[in-house]
């Protein structure tokens, strides 16, 4: 008899133990699903003409659908190291770096690079996979310092032109932002990233470089100076440009202060992160009515 209440004893306890890491599992499935729903969110609301929706493949894959039909996938599955990641990163790998919502004043360690790691497929969908693509969809942008081509697709040009305008009533009350500013180092440039075989954002059109001053980039400035001129960079001038979608290098870790990317997936990712409290894995979001549309899409899609 003593056997026998043993044995029950132990199977209560392998049960209650295979119970828990099933719970367990369960939570991280859902964690990591509630992470992937918030990325296809912020993603489909940064570029609502270009994101048609989201569908998990036959593969068992999770794919974005662009409106031109394209599918990109989300998760490619592969571990990547992060110089992997910068030269073949997917949907996930791009927003998978926190972006800070407010300013900093100490540059970041190690490879904390938010933006820095691009999925070329998804901007190449976005804004043209070829040259002659992209250079069909520039047009010139009033600027304080003249008109710079700028990428139309997906509202880039019309942000920076809002963000110019902004910036010139910053610099009207505060003239001394305007040296950070002007002259301005350039915009569109068909072109690789320095010291690498990736395009440049600048190369679709979506980023633009202000005034260039000594400490500014990392190929040519020690952290020392680095320190310094991030303890001076106006917030004024940062936010300006932030609440148009646009990210600062001055944000990385890899440090480029003249440097602003058009990516508002990432904007809209971080200040719904920065409200997000508990509650539903769309909690932080904003609640309008297209908003709630794309989440019941979401969830229809991915259950």
């Amino acid at each position: 008899m003593w056997l026998v209440a043993a044995l029950a004893l132990l199977t209560a306890i392998g049960r209650a133990a295979y119970g828990t890491n099933t719970a367990v599992f369960a939570q991280s499935a859902t964690r990591a699903d509630d992470g992937m729903k918030r990325d296809l969110l912020a993603l489909m609301l940064a570029y609502p003409d270009a994101i048609s929706g989201a569908e998990r493949g036959g593969d068992g894959r999770v794919y974005v659908v662009m409106a031109s039909g394209e599918r990109i996938v989300y998760d490619d599955g592969r571990e990547k190291s992060f110089e992997q990641q910068l030269a073949g990163a997917d949907i996930q790998d791009s927003l998978s770096i926190p972006y800070p919502p407010d300013m900093i004043r100490t540059v970041p360690e190690g490879n904390s690079d938010p933006g820095r790691v691009r999925c070329y497929a998804l901007l190449g969908a976005l804004y043209g996979s070829t040259r002659a693509a992209v250079e069909a969809n520039l047009c010139s942008v009033r600027t304080g310092g003249g008109h710079y081509p700028f990428n139309r697709k997906n509202g880039a040009a019309a942000a920076l032109e809002a963000a110019m305008g902004d910036l010139a009533g910053i610099i009207a009350v505060q003239p001394e932002v305007g040296g950070y500013v002007y002259p301005i180092s350039g915009t569109y440039n068909y072109r690789v990233i320095a010291g690498t075989s990736r395009l440049s954002p600048h190369a679709f059109g979506i980023a633009i470089d202000l005034r260039s001053k000594p400490g500014d980039y990392r190929r040519h400035a020690a952290r020392e100076q680095a320190q310094r001129r991030i303890e001076s960079y106006p917030e004024a001038l940062v936010s300006a440009m932030e609440s148009h979608g646009f990210i600062w290098g001055g944000k990385w870790a890899h440090f480029d202060f003249l440097h602003f990317e058009y990516r508002p997936e990432l904007i809209i990712k971080s200040r719904a992160d920065a409200k997000k409290s508990g509650g539903e894995w769309y909690a932080g979001f904003p609640e309008d009515a297209r908003t709630i549309a794309l989440v019941r899409s979401i969830d229809a899609a991915l259950r």
